[in-house]
Order: C-alpha cells, then sequence, then structure tokens
C-alpha cells in the first residue's frame, strides 16, 4: 500500500467534512485518500461498489474501557436472572462477569463470555433479545458520564462514516461483539443498517408458532468474530475485499492485513490509539478489560498503516451530550 499524500481536497467538500479531527497528517492522510480514490480516470480510481470499509465497533465506533458496553449489558442481565436462577452464582463464568474479570471471560476462545451468552440469551426470540437490548439502552447509564450508553459515541468517527458514505463508500460494522445486540441500533447511532454489521454469533433456528413465524437464538455454532475470525467473517458477509479498514486493538491486526496487504485497489489502514487519559481513557499493553494494542502498533510504520492518535488528533471525542428530550 502506498502511503497517502498530498494536500487533501477543496472545493465541493467544503465544508470541512471532519471538523472534529485536528488538522495535521492524520486528518489529511485521510483526506488525500478519499480524493485520489474517488477522482474518475484517476490511476487510483476505485468503482463505488468496490469501495468497502470496514470498522471495528468496541474501541473504534466508541469506547470499550473500563467495560465493552455489551458487557455491562449482559452483567444487568445477570443480576435480574440470578433472582430466579440463584444456581448461576455457582458458575465461574457469573463469578467472573460480576467481578468484571473481563481477561478471564475472554479467555480461551472466549469461552466464559459464551455462557453467560448462553445463560442470558439462549432460546430466546430474536424479536424478544431486540426488545430487551432496547429497553436497556434507554435505561442504563454509563459510570463515568452519566449518559445512555448509545450517547458514548466517539464524534470524529461518526463524522468520518458520514464523510465516506458522502465519496461513495459502504460502511460495515465488522466486531467481535454480537451481531444482535450491535443491530438493535447500529443504523440508529452509526447510520449503518444491520444488514452491513457483521459480529460474532451462534445459530438460530426456525419456528412457527400459534401461527407465528419465530426465530430464536441458540449456542450451537458459535462464530466468534476477532482476530483471524475477522477476515473470515468479512468474506462470508460482504463477499468483497475492504479497501478501508479502522481498528484499535491486536484484535484488529488480521482485518487490517486482510485489507492493505496484496490488495488490488489502494487501500488504507488505519489504528485508534487511545492516548486521552482526561477525555476518555489512556492505554494499549495494558487496557482496563479489552483493546490490548502491541502487535499491531509495532508493525503500523512498516505496513503504512496510520496511527490515530486520540490526544492529538481529535479535538473531540464524544458526541455533544444529550438534552433530556433527546434521550
Amino acid at each position: 500500500m502506498s502511503q497517502p499524500s498530498g494536500p487533501p481536497p477543496s472545493g465541493a467538500e467544503s465544508p470541512d467534512p471532519l471538523p472534529s479531527w485536528a488538522d495535521g497528517d492524520v486528518k489529511t492522510a485521510i483526506r488525500s485518500y478519499v480524493a485520489r480514490v474517488t477522482t474518475p480516470d484517476g490511476p487510483d480510481f476505485i468503482p463505488p461498489p468496490e469501495r468497502i470499509a470496514v470498522f471495528d465497533n468496541d474501541g473504534t465506533l466508541w469506547p470499550e474501557n473500563p467495560i465493552p458496553f455489551q458487557a455491562a449489558f449482559i452483567k444487568d442481565r445477570l443480576k435480574e436472572g440470578i433472582k430466579e436462577h440463584p444456581g448461576w452464582l455457582l458458575e465461574p463464568a457469573v463469578q467472573s462477569a460480576l467481578k468484571m474479570d473481563i481477561p478471564a471471560l475472554v479467555a480461551d476462545g472466549h469461552r466464559g463470555l459464551v455462557r453467560l451468552v448462553a445463560l442470558t440469551h439462549a432460546g430466546m426470540t430474536t424479536e424478544a433479545f431486540t426488545d430487551r437490548v432496547n429497553r436497556w439502552m434507554h435505561t442504563a447509564r454509563h459510570p463515568r458520564w452519566d449518559r445512555p450508553y448509545d450517547a458514548c459515541v466517539f464524534q470524529p468517527m461518526l463524522e468520518l462514516l458520514r464523510y465516506l458514505r458522502a465519496s461513495g463508500f459502504k460502511t460495515f460494522i465488522v466486531s467481535g461483539g454480537g451481531a444482535d445486540f450491535i443491530r438493535v441500533w447500529s443504523e440508529r447511532v452509526y447510520g449503518i443498517p444491520p444488514e452491513q454489521v457483521v459480529g460474532s454469533h451462534g445459530q438460530v433456528t426456525f419456528e412457527v408458532r400459534d401461527g407465528e413465524a419465530t426465530l430464536h437464538k441458540s449456542m450451537d455454532g458459535i462464530f466468534v468474530d476477532d482476530k483471524e475470525g475477522k477476515p473470515v467473517g468479512i468474506h462470508q458477509f460482504i463477499g468483497r475485499r475492504p479497501v478501508l479498514a479502522f481498528g484499535n486493538s491486536d484484535g484488529d491486526k488480521a482485518m487490517l492485513e486482510y485489507t492493505t496487504l496484496g490488495n488490488p485497489h489502494p487501500a488504507l489502514g488505519l489504528i485508534l490509539h487511545h492516548t486521552d487519559g482526561e477525555r476518555e481513557y489512556a492505554y494499549d499493553a495494558e487496557p482496563k478489560s479489552t483493546g490490548k494494542l502491541v502487535e499491531a502498533l509495532a508493525e503500523a510504520p512498516e505496513r503504512g498503516w496510520v496511527v490515530v492518535d486520540m490526544a492529538r488528533d481529535w479535538d473531540t471525542v464524544l458526541i455533544p451530550e444529550p438534552t433530556t428530550d433527546s434521550v
């Protein structure tokens, strides 16, 4: 991949489509890349159907520390479920969840997390699960910012998503989080429709009950969309190789590699480095929960991946705090 270079485009794209991004090399690299690949008859032009951009979710589009938001949802579901199923307290995974020991839950191929999902989700209809997630989103509050979880979204990333779509890109989420969880709110929050969400999932079963067609969640055939699973998920559910990938951790390294190494089109890989302990969190090798960034960060210069320094490259971090009327 050749490094994006040259001045950012102007004219038709004014005013600035990325106002929350600080002026500098990173912002220039993004805008120059988009200009190069969308210029008709240019040497790097990419036809619109092949302008596929993939984004990790946790830690890339919204925070994942001190705990991933879906883990907070599962923890709240456990607290409700334990009232009816006190035996759950004997489960090692439940004990880890109540202590929010995320490393224990994601160890051994996410075995603990899979067990929690089995306890709290398996057997539900997809409609019931959607209702449960919606209720949680409307009532739960983030412990640090005291606002709904879906209001804890990175403003610069929303601008980038809109900018890419306005430039003919199709934007996808490719996340280790649950696909069904993200699909409930992705269109409302990010403008990404549910069919453009690739995530971890189990099989569903179809039944007709009382004259109604229903789908039921199960824990059979679990697919974990993380690390090497991300390129596999992209191939299976998108069917086109991305030309832009944006992640924030070593779990996204394979997705960045698949996007940028040997791609017949010019490709851009980006990594969000969490360096802002005042406005968000500062971590890389030792995150509070998930999002370890060591290998991908070390490989970035060789691979030509653009590292976004949150403290330096973002003038704003979270979206404006919602008013009472807008929550």
